[in-house]
């Protein structure tokens, strides 16, 4: 089955004024797999520079191609479009962060463009991800998997109209089979066909070696008015994810080949993909995706599929055929090696392999579900209404695919995504009814740190029209608006209080059984130049303390009180961490790592004396309230 639309001779283009740059590098050969001749790895990036940049003088009158590592951003500002097919030298290189353990504790991406930058850009395949993490593009490393054809097309979408008039021929081909492995995201079974648009003559999967494309993750590509998907595209994952999309002044364009491998079609679209990339000169990414593998709202189906038992005789029956091919392989090897004969690599490799045993349905819901099967355990149906009632509560901290439960959002029956939120929130320090957890909400959720609940409301009253949630960005409340003045799209701030987290009071020693609550005191300058006390509690694994206790329970709960001397006074309340409910009586408790806060403010010399009582319980017994004080001169 064809659809045709509007054709145009390519003798007929009428050339574009706009100013082309073209980055240049990479080959046409697919280079991360296995041992690759790089003489013909560097003829292959030559001829398709060669191609790229005949390709682009065909549409437009002024086109400059240079090498990738020639390249800086700065030279982006005497030309229309950049078009990055190559990986120049970063500004900042990537590194990896390791603890006094040498234990993995983090990286830092690689920057090669400064956060401000808002010149048009194109990049091609992978170079989307390896440019773009820096800056927090969307356009992430979903999969290098990304083949010849597309489809959901956008199809009314600018790139597929012109300037210069398109031909699209969609044909019925066969839906890819690894798409059908994410059913749980789709609200309807896929078909066993899907209307395909071909964009490369090659693919790899056609011709092994050859480039392989890249696509991102669909899951809160659009939740910000500065990103669009525009197709996907035939790989190995969700029907939806990302073939070409646009971030800000970034355009995706996750197709590996050169001009030389492109359709005649697709050649135009390409062409038509620069001209409308131009008209976002001056723009830059407002929602910003530092972890490319943060969890949204979208993962709740995942989680919610993976505790029942159909999805664990899915795995059983998946795990089954793959082990039954290893058992070919290895019976295989150890007949060959009964005779004498050499093994190959892939025999060597499963030789000595032994099948595991299949899980239990327990045994799979402690590896997918974790904390959650100690609540459950196999109740399937206690599965599906925890997910279910809690899906408008639900969010993602700086962690990869966590997803948490917001108690203070739940509480008040409003989901995390509703503005009434900080709305509400805003009023729960103005009225003086819960400041702390008001504060909890507008600091989790916004990028704005005003002190006094007059300032929040201003600022929410001047931009509320403005206001979008987005989940991939960091579950933050941003303002559309590019002007940097305006408080609200600043991550700098997060950055900044990691920096501070850094440098949170050290803990000597470790918690044990017979010591499960261990606590330290210093005194910060802050920004204004008064102080602040803060208190750190790191409490056992298994064990808590207690916040807000109900006047039906009999436990004691968690008391500091801090006292100065000299020209020296508390300014406001204690800030305090956020506390998770204990049972359906109100009741509250901190685990793990806390942190507690006392603004001073004064002058001249003078101390604090910082006292903590608390009482400390696991889910068996609870110990005697234990006090610990600390002298502070500053």
């Amino acid at each position: 089955m064809l659809f045709l639309y509007c054709v145009m001779s390519s003798a007929a283009v009428k050339k574009s004024n706009l100013r082309v740059l073209y980055v240049g590098g990479s080959s046409n050969i697919e280079t991360s797999a296995g041992k690759i001749d790089s003489s013909k790895v560097a003829a292959s990036a030559k001829e398709r520079a060669a191609s790229f940049e005949a390709f682009l003088k065909t549409y437009f009158t002024s086109v400059k191609a240079i090498d990738a590592k020639a390249y800086s951003p700065d030279m982006s500002n005497d030309f229309d479009v950049t078009i990055i097919d190559g990986i120049p030298t970063p500004k900042r290189p990537r590194k990896i962060l390791y603890d006094e353990q040498g234990n993995y504790a983090g990286t830092i991406q690689a920057l090669y463009f400064p956060d401000d930058f808002d010149r048009p850009v194109i990049t091609i395949a992978d170079a989307s991800d390896r440019l773009g993490r820096g800056i927090g593009l969307k356009t992430d490393w979903y999969c290098l998997c990304l083949d010849a054809d597309a489809h959901h097309l956008v199809k009314d979408h600018p790139i597929f109209k012109g300037p210069w008039k398109t031909k699209i021929t969609m044909t019925l081909k066969p839906t890819p089979e690894d798409a059908k492995h994410y059913t749980y995201f789709y609200d309807a079974p896929l078909p066993d066909s899907t209307m395909m648009w071909t964009v490369q003559k090659r693919g790899y999967m056609s011709h092994p070696g050859f480039r392989v494309g890249m696509v991102s993750r669909p899951w809160g590509f659009t939740d910000s008015p500065d990103a669009e998907y525009i197709s996907s595209g035939v790989c190995a994952k969700t029907i939806d994810a990302v073939a070409i999309g646009r971030h800000a002044n970034f355009l995706h364009w996750g197709f590996a080949a050169s001009p030389a491998d492109m359709t005649d079609e697709a050649k135009v679209v390409f062409a038509n993909a620069v001209v409308y990339i131009s008209k976002f000169a001056g723009k830059h990414p407002l929602a910003r995706k530092y972890n490319d593998r943060r969890g949204t709202r979208e993962y709740v189906k995942e989680l919610k599929y993976l505790s029942t038992r159909q999805s664990w005789l899915d795995r059983q029956l998946s795990d089954s055929i793959f082990y039954s091919e290893i058992k070919k392989i290895k019976d295989t090897a150890i007949a060959k090696q009964k005779r004498g004969e050499q093994l190959n690599d892939e025999e060597k490799q499963y030789i000595d392999f032994e099948i595991p045993k299949k899980k239990t349905y327990e045994e799979y819901l402690i590896r997918y579900q974790k904390e959650t099967f100690q609540l459950f355990g196999t109740d399937e149906e206690a599965y599906a209404r925890y997910y279910d009632e809690n899906k408008p509560y639900f969010y993602c901290p700086d962690a990869f695919y966590v997803l948490e439960i917001d108690e203070d959002a739940k509480s008040l029956g409003i989901a995390n995504n509703d503005m009434r939120l900080i709305d509400k929130a805003i009023n729960l320090w103005e009225t003086g009814t819960d400041v702390e957890k008001g504060r909890r909400i507008l600091k989790r959720y916004t990028l704005c740190r005003f002190d006094t609940p007059q300032q929040w409301r201003e600022w929410f009253n001047k931009y509320q029209s403005k206001l979008f949630f987005t989940e991939s960005g960091g579950w933050l409340w941003l303002v559309d608006t590019e002007d940097p003045t305006v408080p609200g799209n600043d991550y700098s701030i997060l950055e900044k209080e990691k920096e501070e987290a850094s440098r949170m009071p050290e803990i000597n020693g470790e918690t044990s059984h017979q010591n499960p609550v261990l606590a330290s005191a210093i005194v910060k300058s802050s920004a204004d130049g008064q102080k602040e006390v803060v208190l750190r509690v790191k409490i056992h694994p298994g064990y808590h303390i207690y916040g807000k206790v109900s006047d039906q329970d009999p436990y004691i709960p968690t008391e500091i009180k801090v006292e100065t001397t000299g020209n020296w006074h508390n300014d406001g309340s204690l800030q305090l961490p956020v506390a998770k409910p204990l049972n359906q009586t109100g009741t509250t408790i901190y685990e793990d790592d806390v942190v507690f806060r006392q603004r001073i403010i004064g002058t001249g010399e003078g101390s604090a004396k910082v006292t903590i009582s608390w009482q400390c319980c696991d889910d068996h017994i609870c110990m005697p309230p234990q006090e610990k004080t600390f002298s502070i001169k500053f």
